[in-house]
């Protein structure tokens, strides 16, 4: 009987506040401790298990522990690298913990193409692709030898890193995404990463499933799960998901429409005898009645959370009467680049042989935020990068 674990989107190393890392690295032990106490064959990881390609040495040492540690029990781990961990340089940290011995990256290529791993304890066949930025993994779905991953025998594993259209949550179907053909048939687990929500389609002979970030990733995700998992499955494909809590999450939304800074201040204050050892959220949204947002005392707030584990606020839709004619349309950079392209799309000119402006915008746009790895010279990368954009721009 085979049994194994599936993760993805542990995003390492992912949050600012230093607190919230650390949940994040202990979510990670947690959900390896508990594969260990279950006795999982094996365990894949389905993308992002870091935040970024190279990330820091106090990250890696921590992870390269935990990671050893199921290893020493037995328990070999698959990988493939996700949009956050793959790097267009080749260099990811999942090669160095590959060198070690401590995970296996299953998106390998010979002579058919992409290549199966086969798991010496249960004899399962594994493959799978990585993902990119901007969803560009999809020009590798069109090149796949999909006759030879199709006709191979046995128990099969799939790993991607992709939204599947066919499956995307509504307040997701504006990121790029796979159509469900694209994927390989054939196989019997679909071993799914990227998109942060927990998801499942069977059929007779397969079950594809995403089982939403480890940890979450950002406040709203916070605010809307608390907590992350993952999912032990066998190979008859029953399944269980199992959640991964670290810390209790307290959440407190507030509306400022009509208040006075003040009034919102003590309003947050009375939640904080609930607030032992919590994530504490503050979420404050509206216009206010008079005054700014920087008069809501935010200093006195987190000193009477003192017993709290972290506090963290968020008050990107909160606004005064002298500026509630401004409208608050992203709160981060990737949603600000979004809406600019979404709002000036048409004034574009389409080049070389892309089939839409937004695919070529952004084709150009993810090309030009590629940054000089470490070790790479200036020479290499320049011509890495005019090589790209006379690609994109059809330039012989």
């Amino acid at each position: 009987m085979i049994k194994f674990a599936h993760l993805a989107d542990c995003h390492i190393g992912g949050w600012k506040e230093e607190r919230m890392t650390n949940i994040g690295i202990k979510a990670f032990e947690a959900a390896m401790n508990e594969c260990i106490k279950r006795n999982v064959d094996f365990i894949l990881i389905s993308g992002d298990l870091f935040n970024t390609a190279l990330p820091g040495i106090d990250y890696i040492k921590e992870t390269a522990r935990i990671l050893k540690n199921a290893r020493d029990s037995g328990i070999s781990i698959y990988t493939i690298a996700g949009s956050h961990d793959y790097s267009v340089s080749g260099k990811t940290m999942l090669d160095v913990l590959e060198n070690a011995g401590l995970i296996c990256n299953v998106a390998k290529f010979d002579e058919n193409g992409l290549k199966f791993t086969i798991d010496k304890k249960t004899n399962a066949k594994i493959s799978g692709l990585y993902g990119k930025k901007g969803g560009l993994e999809k020009f590798e779905y069109e090149n796949l030898n999909r006759d030879y991953l199709e006709n191979e025998q046995g128990f099969k594993i799939f790993m991607f890193h992709s939204g599947i259209k066919e499956f995307m949550p509504q307040e997701m179907k504006d990121v790029e995404s796979l159509d469900n053909n694209a994927l390989p048939a054939n196989f019997n687990y679909y071993a799914g990463g990227h998109i942060h929500y927990v998801f499942q389609k069977r059929t007779d002979n397969s079950l594809l499933m995403f089982p939403g970030a480890l940890f979450p990733n950002n406040f709203k995700e916070l605010e809307d799960f608390k907590n992350g998992g993952f999912y032990i499955i066998d190979e008859k494909l029953n399944h269980e998901y199992v959640s991964v809590k670290v810390k209790d999450v307290l959440s407190i939304c507030i509306d400022s429409s009509s208040k006075m800074p003040a009034e919102i201040t003590d309003e947050i204050i009375k939640h904080k005898d609930y607030a032992k050892d919590k994530i504490v959220l503050i979420r404050v949204e509206g216009v206010l009645k008079e005054g700014k947002p920087s008069d809501i005392d935010f200093k006195k707030i987190v000193s009477c959370f003192e017993d709290a584990y972290c506090v963290i606020k968020n008050t990107s839709k909160l606004s005064s009467q002298e500026f509630n004619a401004i409208e608050v349309k992203a709160t981060n950079i990737a949603d600000i680049e979004k809406s600019v392209v979404e709002e000036n799309i048409e004034s574009v000119s389409l080049f070389g042989e892309f089939n839409s402006k937004k695919e070529f915008v952004e084709e150009l746009m993810n090309n030009l935020a590629v940054e000089k790895q470490d070790g790479e010279k200036s020479h290499d990368f320049e011509e890495k990068l005019v090589g790209n954009l006379e690609r994109i721009f059809s330039i012989t």
